[in-house]
């Protein structure tokens, strides 16, 4: 080896891409948005193409300012970010080390624990509850005096139950002030009962950090672009954590031209809510119900064991799903895949 790396580094298991789909086959193994762009994102992006000679602005200030108003909040609570998951990576950066330590419920997630392990601090894993969802009063408990941050993720990936009002006030009352907490809100806009209120939360906690994407939603996996929203110390110093000039023109220009569009995207979404809902009840009617799903997904659980067996059992329905040596994570899109869907889900526990 040519040069001495760090030894945390290399005992990260890289993050694993999800595998495209066999011809004739479903991909629904990286929760992406079944739907094209719309016209009227892509004209953006072709006009908004003619310019990649130059620099991005820095930060994004029109998609700051756009995103300032959707939420009624002052622009300096706003970090724009190339997706979600790098104002995680900055987020962490700024407030945890070597030394301090970050819970979050597990399994959650998967970046979590390798972002939290690149900055050099310790992930502190809360096992889920029976039901699939956060063990809020555990993840209370595990807090001390090393614990730097908290996520929140809710609708939870990749089981897909929220965490409820009710559940937050109780949880939020016992965190300390000086901990950061990171409601990983991704998902949020599948939800279609009632749930934790982020921007309130946000509002009444200056620890409290949400985060959300238009990866998802929005349909812009493939072009990078994410927020939170929190408190103006915390943006500024997650700024400085992350790398300049990171969120590109065409990025800016289609996440504010899917912001004009919202009410077209949201029709989609509402269609794949629906079609999410419709398939947990076709597999509870089954009798092979899965974890109450609210974002665009749904969850088996499995054992270790049996991966090779599912992955045979997914291969047969032509379908690439998420395996984690727990359960089996499988997108809602095409509603040509769920008769594979509930065949598969059906194999799967007869494995048990």
């Amino acid at each position: 080896m040519p040069v001495r790396l760090r030894d945390a580094i290399m005992a990260i298991p890289a993050y694993k891409q999800g595998r495209p789909a066999p011809e004739g086959g479903f991909k629904l193994s990286s929760n992406e948005n079944p739907f094209p762009p719309l016209p009227s994102v892509v004209d953006a992006i072709v006009e908004q193409a003619s310019t990649v000679n130059r620099y991005p602005a820095a930060g994004a200030p029109s998609l700051v300012a756009a995103l300032a108003a959707k939420h009624g909040v002052a622009p300096e609570r706003i970090l724009v970010s190339d997706g979600s998951v790098s104002a995680i990576m900055q987020l962490v950066t700024a407030v945890a080390g070597p030394g301090d330590e970050v819970v979050f419920a597990w399994r959650s997630f998967e970046a979590y624990p390798l972002l939290v392990q690149v900055s050099g601090a310790t992930p502190i894993m809360v096992p889920l509850t029976e039901t699939a969802e956060h063990d809020l009063p555990a993840m209370a408990a595990a807090i001390t005096e090393r614990t730097r941050a908290v996520f929140v993720c809710s609708p939870n990936n990749p089981t897909g139950p929220i965490v409820t009002q009710e559940q937050w006030d109780a949880f939020i009352a016992q965190v300390p002030s000086d901990v950061l907490v990171m409601l990983d809100e991704a998902y949020v806009e599948f939800v279609q009962a009632p749930t934790v209120d982020g921007l309130a939360a946000q509002a009444a906690h200056d620890n409290v950090v949400i985060l959300r994407t238009f990866s998802k939603a929005y349909g812009l996996a493939g072009l990078r672009v994410g927020y939170a929203i929190g408190d103006p110390s915390i943006v500024a110093a997650a700024t400085i954590s992350g790398i300049p000039l990171s969120v590109t023109g065409l990025a800016t220009a289609a996440a504010l031209a899917s912001l004009e569009a919202e009410g077209e995207l949201f029709a989609r979404v509402e269609q794949l809510a629906a079609d999410r809902d419709a398939l947990q009840q076709r597999l509870a009617d089954a009798g092979t119900p899965v974890p109450h799903a609210h974002g665009n997904f749904i969850w088996v659980a499995a054992r270790p064991d049996q991966a090779e067996a599912i992955a045979g059992i997914l291969d047969d329905v032509r379908i690439v799903a998420r395996q984690f040596p727990d359960g089996v994570r499988i997108t809602i899109a095409e509603r040509e895949a769920h008769d594979g869907i509930v065949e598969a889900v059906r194999r799967i526990r007869e494995l048990a």
